[in-house]
């Protein structure tokens, strides 16, 4: 799963932004209105382009001070950013729809402006993320209903500055310290805000805000300055006391408000065409999904024979590592990969060397429950980018922990690290983070399209497969097609159980009945597809538009088309929609 950031749990940053972000306390203001481009040169419009991306996107930065972090933007009107929580007040909502009217007009404006292939596909992604940011505060409005919204806030606001090392670590510990004696305002915010919840959303945030607490109670703290550590001890005693009233108050009292978690057919069809950008329907794409999956399936009926699919990939599992080496075993698989890709020069990779295997933070365990990818920051793309592997908790019992190791058995994490790492998400994201101007790279990795970053990986996967790699290895290509089945059962399970009532059973029997999911790995998908909406389908969306977009480029190149030069062009575009993708390599 891609988290191409901390802050993109759900594929879509934008709503977050807008509905919960606002100055931050900050006493920033803003940005003014541009003046029409009407009769000016074409040196003053792009000038004037150029001002309205700013704009949007420092001034969106300014909005949530903890993404601001997370992307390497520390001060804004000279105010530091790092110290700053994002403001869920009234007055800090009405800020944010202030800021986001004013851009929607800006925007506006400048789409019937004379304008070149890329700022146009910046208009594009400005006008999904506004419409998107005012689906968010005016119709699904999850900072009234999702506490998980508040608790992964909190998470990334500490987190991030304690393992991206944009400043000695005293200087970065200071704005956690900052950032903590704001936690029990934090936390009063989200009760007077927080109406009604789901009962799993209520479940997984309480889950999670353990994991602030013990990352305030023992990671950070283990690793204060000793300088900051009488302040540190001070301010995580109250930061504590406030998280753990907070689960105290998620369970003795938003509980008895239960919700329901489903979008709906209106709202799920009007976030899916702003978020997944790809000109399809829900309906459209779920036709296409359940006509692939009978191919698939078939496939690897060929594949398995003489076999079964269910011995084959019963062999299969059997290869794995134990529950103490699985994040080691990650290790290696990833060494494997970088080798090969270098061997056969599918592109050439990110120059930084800065990518690192860790375990993924226990505050974001609840959606990310195998593994995820966390980019470097785009305005400091020299500094860490972490692959994350969640580990198998030794309290499970031996069933669960088996389950999980068969799914992902040496081939399953083989394809988790092609996908999240190399030559997936990583170098994605590398490439990313060299876009130019610096306006346009954090618009296009902040509103970075959903099926442009999965589908990528997807396609990875299935490109290492072509080129041969684990060649020798059966399994290897087996897990490839049961992949694909979970990538076409994610489209499935979201557009059916967000709106046409698809049941729990019937879920879960796609996923270990028709696509040969572990019951562990089924019951975790389960779990997500309840969490997020229209991101489970981005990996389908955005594996299709990649093969079409490679096939429209070699139709037009015929013998000279590159498979290395196609990557590279398209990667460093940035994470822009695929039609838009397939509209600037034309």
């Amino acid at each position: 799963m891609n988290k191409i950031q901390l802050f993109r749990a759900t594929g879509l940053l934008a709503g977050a932004l807008w509905s919960c972000g606002v100055w931050a306390g900050n006493g920033a203001a803003a940005p003014a209105g541009a003046k029409p481009v009407a009769n000016a040169g074409k040196e003053a419009a792009d000038t004037q382009f150029e001002q309205l991306v700013d704009d949007f996107v420092f001034g969106t930065l300014a909005l949530s001070p903890t993404t601001a972090t997370g992307v390497g933007y520390h001060v804004h009107h000279d105010v530091q950013l790092d110290d700053g929580w994002d403001d869920f007040t009234p007055g800090g909502i009405a800020a944010s729809r202030t800021f986001l009217h004013d851009m929607e007009a800006r925007v506006g404006r400048m789409e019937s402006a004379a304008l070149d292939a890329e700022q146009r596909a910046d208009i594009d992604i400005m006008h999904d993320a506004l419409g998107a940011s005012r689906l968010e505060l005016d119709e699904i409005q999850g900072y009234r209903h999702n506490p998980t919204t508040y608790v992964e806030l909190v998470g990334n606001g500490l987190y991030t500055p304690y393992v991206l090392q944009y400043a000695p670590a005293v200087e970065r510990y200071r704005h956690i310290i900052n950032r903590m004696n704001k936690i029990p305002e934090v936390i009063r915010q989200a009760e007077a805000n927080l109406q009604d919840s789901p009962d799993i959303w209520n479940q997984v945030a309480r889950e999670e805000n353990a994991g602030n607490v013990a990352l305030i109670d023992a990671t950070l703290r283990g690793d204060c300055p000793t300088d900051l550590r009488m302040r540190y001890d001070q301010s995580a005693a109250a930061a504590i006391a406030a998280l753990n009233g907070f689960n105290r108050w998620l369970e003795d009292n938003l509980s008895e408000k239960p919700s329901d978690w489903r979008l709906g057919k209106e709202r799920y069809a009007k976030k899916f065409r702003l978020v997944l950008a790809t000109g399809k329907t829900p309906e459209a794409l779920l036709a296409e999904a359940e006509t692939d999956l009978n191919k698939v399936q078939a496939e690897l009926v060929r594949l398995a024979a003489p076999k079964t699919v269910e011995q084959a990939l019963a062999d299969v599992a059997r290869q794995h590592a134990t529950a103490a080496t699985f994040i080691p075993s990650a290790k290696q698989a990833l060494a494997a990969a970088t080798a090969f890709v270098k061997a056969k020069d599918l592109l050439t990779l990110p120059a930084n060397g800065n990518l690192e295997v860790i375990e993924t933070p226990a505050f974001m365990r609840g959606v990310y429950g195998v593994g995820g990818f966390n980019a470097a920051p785009a305005l400091e793309p020299k500094l860490g980018a972490f692959f994350w592997v969640t580990p198998i908790p030794s309290t499970w019992p031996q069933a669960r922990i088996d389950s999980k190791l068969r799914e992902y058995n040496e081939s399953g994490t083989q394809h988790l690290t092609v996908h999240e790492a190399m030559p997936g998400h990583y170098v994605q994201a590398e490439y990313a983070n060299e876009v130019q101007p610096r306006s346009r790279r954090l618009l296009r990795n902040i509103f970075g399209n959903g099926p442009y970053i999965e589908g990528w990986a997807v396609y990875m996967q299935q490109l290492m497969a072509e080129q041969g790699y684990l060649g020798d290895t059966p399994g290897y290509r087996l897990t490839l097609q049961k992949q694909l089945l979970r990538v076409l059962a994610n489209t499935i399970l979201d557009v059916r159980m967000q709106t046409m009532g698809m049941t729990d059973r019937q879920a879960m029997d796609l996923m270990t009945k028709s696509t040969y999911q572990e019951t562990e790995e089924a019951t975790a998908k389960l779990q997500r597809a309840k969490l997020s909406s229209c991101q489970l389908p981005t990996y389908y969306a955005g594996y299709k538009g990649w093969l079409a977009v490679r096939e429209h480029s070699q139709t037009k190149r015929g013998a000279s088309f590159s498979l290395k030069e196609f990557h590279e062009v398209a990667l460093k575009q940035g994470a822009v929609p695929l039609p838009v993708l397939d509209r600037l390599l034309q």
